[in-house]
């Protein structure tokens, strides 16, 4: 990848609903390769097709983008040198430079009516014709009969003239030299009837006034680059490098699509995912790092991250993974980074404030994947919850509904005795009754965790949870255990 001039990346959105990771992920990589070589991250907000834009769109990009870090250097919001940076706001420019197409002979105007174009593709779908495209029509039309029509205001189209005969040759930085035959191309419409530039148009005249250098997109724009690269050849312009990445696939079969709702950001976010793993899956996805570390932020992605990474292969989308990755986050958290972001959770089911709640968090934080997964493992912490006598009955710890009884009128008055109540005390405690009665660890600590959660599956053991209950909460729900399993 040619790096010798100051390196110039942008993301260009459209506001058509909420950010996909596919998405994302081609905004992760213009963000990595400029800040890799020191260059610029542009954000262009792409609005051309009208007819898709959803309010609030826009707004929802920044946010995202901010919120992952990925903060831009030119943009709508704060300006630059080469503004506008939201394709409606230039509508002038669009048209003055399709024009200057028509008068090199690069483009011409098409007077088809959608009647025609509609008429043309049922005779060709009729004909079973494998590259559907426009007849070329109004292709060569004299000079004389082009004015003529302009002056009576026939709607129009503006289209690219490509050539019929010869081949076109591109370079893909991962893929390398692509060849395709002229023959093959459509003569693809650059302005829209009502003015607007269509995409393919927008793009290439906008990456070169804004000086891009480096364009990374998916590479179902592999087939559009040759009708890009002539566009650029018949102004006389540089052409960037492209980055062409795979697709993200859902399974072996079908991609992640927006039209399946599929993997948006904010669902994940909703999910309980952290958004530093969430970028961190990601940029995975498609792209190896050198070592054998997958852990990264995006300070280090920056520093790790080289083109040779990527793959010329799908990407397949992988939920445990990227859980994987979430679980490894939060385990690498600080305590209070942990308090943070898990209190919210916690307190969607724990109302009361008496409880030990630096002790549950070292008892959640290794054991907490997605942070939505909370809630529900300390429900049992403001009320007991109905539960069965089996879930006494444990077959590696040789317990049920007798033994846990038995267990249960030991641990009583050990508890009751500890004056100092905290986990060490509580530990040392049960420890030393467990010694003197010369019973399995888990005979004596299954019946108590299950006495005071109702639970098979806890937040750490019967220890932890005497301390985050407290002595009180703690004695009455062994007793309560008592008496149900002496009924």
């Amino acid at each position: 990848m040619n790096t010798d001039k100051k390196v110039r990346t942008r993301f260009a959105p459209s506001p058509t609903g909420y950010m996909h990771i596919g998405n994302l992920r081609t905004a992760i990589y213009t963000y990595l390769i400029a800040r890799k070589y020191g260059g610029d991250f542009i954000l262009r907000i792409e609005d051309t097709d009208q007819g898709r834009y959803v309010e609030g769109a826009t707004e929802k990009i920044y946010d995202t983008l901010r919120v992952c870090g990925l903060n831009w250097d030119e943009g709508p919001d704060i300006g630059g040198p080469v503004g506008p940076y939201v394709q409606s706001e230039r509508m002038g420019i669009f048209k003055e430079y399709a024009e200057k197409l028509v008068e090199s002979g690069h483009a011409y105007y098409c007077f088809c009516t959608k009647e025609r174009i509609d008429e043309m593709h049922r005779k060709q779908q009729e004909a079973k014709v494998s590259n559907m495209m426009y007849d070329r029509h109004c292709r060569e039309l004299p000079k004389e009969e082009v004015d003529r029509l302009l002056a009576e205001g026939v709607p129009y189209v503006i289209r690219q003239k490509i050539p019929t005969e010869g081949t076109t040759t591109f370079t893909d930085v991962l893929y390398g030299d692509i060849t395709v035959e002229n023959s093959t191309l459509d003569d693809q419409i650059l302005l829209k009837a009502d003015g607007m530039p269509t995409y393919n148009f927008a793009n290439v005249v906008d990456d070169h006034l804004m000086g891009i250098t480096h364009v990374v997109r998916g590479n179902e724009y592999l087939s559009s680059t040759p009708k890009y690269n002539l566009l650029y050849e018949a102004f006389g312009w540089e052409i960037p490098q492209y980055i062409h990445v795979e697709h993200i696939m859902r399974d072996a079969k079908h991609k992640l699509s927006k039209r399946d709702g599929d993997a948006y950001f904010g669902d994940f976010v909703e999910k309980g995912y952290l958004v530093p793993a969430i970028m961190n899956y990601i940029a995975l996805l498609g792209w190896a790092p050198k070592g054998e570390n997958e852990i990264f932020s995006l300070e280090e992605l920056v520093n790790e991250f080289d083109i040779n990474g990527l793959s010329k292969s799908p990407a397949v989308f992988d939920p445990d993974k990227m859980k994987a990755i979430n679980a490894e986050y939060i385990r690498r958290m600080t305590h209070d980074e942990f308090k943070a972001v898990a209190m919210p959770y916690i307190r969607q089911t724990v109302k009361r404030e008496d409880a030990d709640f630096d002790t549950l968090l070292e008892a959640l934080q290794p054991r907490t994947e997605l942070l939505t997964e909370i809630p529900e493992k300390v429900d049992f912490i403001d009320e007991m919850p109905e539960y069965s006598d089996e879930l006494y009955f444990n077959k590696k710890m040789k317990t049920n509904a007798e033994t846990g009884l038995e267990a249960l009128k030991m641990i009583l008055p050990v508890l009751e005795s500890v004056e100092d109540w905290n986990s060490e005390n509580v530990h040392s405690a049960l420890f030393a009754e467990i010694e003197k009665q010369g019973v399995k660890n888990g005979w004596m600590l299954w019946p108590l965790r299950v006495a005071l959660s109702g639970k098979a599956m806890t937040p750490g053991g019967g220890v932890e949870l005497c301390a985050v209950l407290g002595k009180d909460e703690s004695v009455k729900r062994i007793k309560a255990a008592i008496e149900k399993l002496s009924a």
